[in-house]
């Protein structure tokens, strides 16, 4: 006969048996359908019981990346990473997703350099961290001077002046195709790189990852980029830097004069979210122009997202805009977070 599960008892509070796998099990459910709030307070009270059971740790960094909490995600699956935590290269994936939308490119050349010291990347995912390695130290302004990884066993590239996005249908594989441009002279692509910039099908974040190239290898011609059913012309040489677009800084300094001192963590998650929207929308900008009306949405969002107190009157009047204009932003802002990061 089975042993009946003992209750377990903390800080003289007696939990029910199994109540930790009805939690992760609700919790979990919560997260597939999309109540992020939920999952993560059903799966933190989980990790309360059993702090390092894999499936609940994982379920949380998702439940904290898409709830818009980056900080957390990262750290969380940080911490799992140095514990040994669940699959290594799954919680490395996962890692360099969320640093990818903090921006943390250096966090990212870092981990990946460690890899590859370390030999311990299986031959099949050389190419994979090699690429997104050679992109991450492009978008870190890496030192000239810094030697970059080796590849044993360099293929040859059979016709190195197609890149086959267009009958590449996972968008995983287009995002290492693209990064592997880092390395190359982008100009005998640009028949096929116009075509997609163009594409109803191509991922808004690969279009900026493609013209980031652009601009860095100094392609000064015309060409039209479309994203959400809108078009522009735009030189590369003439468009601002992804991480010091105009707006963007506006808007952050708008939020660090209220936030930094007052709540450094709300800021940066703030922060975050701000610099995902603008990598995601780059170059396009959006109505309203009012600057304060993006800082107040976005502020007005994460405390959302994060399940603390908001208020749209209490945002409007801190911000001196209408709550018209906020929901205007609130709006497009949602129309943009459906739009997810590739998983890498």
């Amino acid at each position: 006969m089975k042993k009946r599960e003992r209750a377990k008892r903390k800080d003289n509070i007696i939990f029910l048996p199994g109540l930790e796998k009805r939690l992760t099990d609700k919790g979990l459910e919560s997260l597939q359908n999309k109540r992020y709030q939920e999952a993560i307070t059903l799966l933190e009270e989980a990790k309360e019981h059993d702090p390092e059971n894999s499936d609940i740790l994982i379920g949380l960094v998702l439940a904290y990346f898409e709830a818009g909490a980056y900080i957390k995600a990262r750290e969380l699956a940080n911490e799992m990473l140095l514990k040994g935590i669940g699959d290594y290269f799954h919680m490395v994936d996962l890692y360099l997703t969320i640093l990818i939308q903090l921006h943390e490119y250096q966090e990212i050349v870092s981990t990946i350099e460690a890899l590859f010291d370390e030999k311990e990347i299986p031959p099949e995912r050389h190419d994979h961290f090699l690429t997104i390695l050679q992109f991450s130290r492009r978008m870190a302004d890496s030192d000239s001077h810094q030697e970059p990884i080796e590849d044993p066993e360099p293929k040859e590239d059979t016709n190195p002046k197609e890149l086959k996005l267009s009958s590449l249908k996972n968008i995983n594989e287009q995002m290492l195709a693209i990064s592997s441009l880092a390395e190359k002279n982008i100009r005998p692509y640009m028949d096929e790189i116009k075509e997609y910039l163009t594409s109803d099908s191509g991922h808004p974040f690969l279009k900026t990852m493609l013209l980031s190239l652009l601009k860095e290898q100094e392609y000064d011609k015309k060409i039209m980029v479309k994203k959400f059913s809108e078009d522009q012309n735009v030189v590369p040489t003439e468009l601002p830097d992804i991480q010091s677009q105009p707006r963007m800084k506006e808007i952050e300094y708008l939020l660090e004069k209220r936030l930094e001192n007052s709540d450094p963590y709300l800021f940066e998650n703030i922060k975050g979210m701000v610099e995902r929207i603008f990598f995601i929308s780059y170059p396009f900008e959006f109505t309203p122009e009012e600057t304060e009306a993006w800082a107040g949405a976005f502020h007005l969002l994460v405390l959302d997202y994060l399940g603390m107190d908001s208020d749209l009157s209490d945002i409007s009047n801190e911000y001196e805009i209408t709550p018209e204009k906020i929901e205007q932003a609130l709006v497009k802002i949602g129309e943009l977070e459906e739009i997810s990061y590739p998983n890498i």
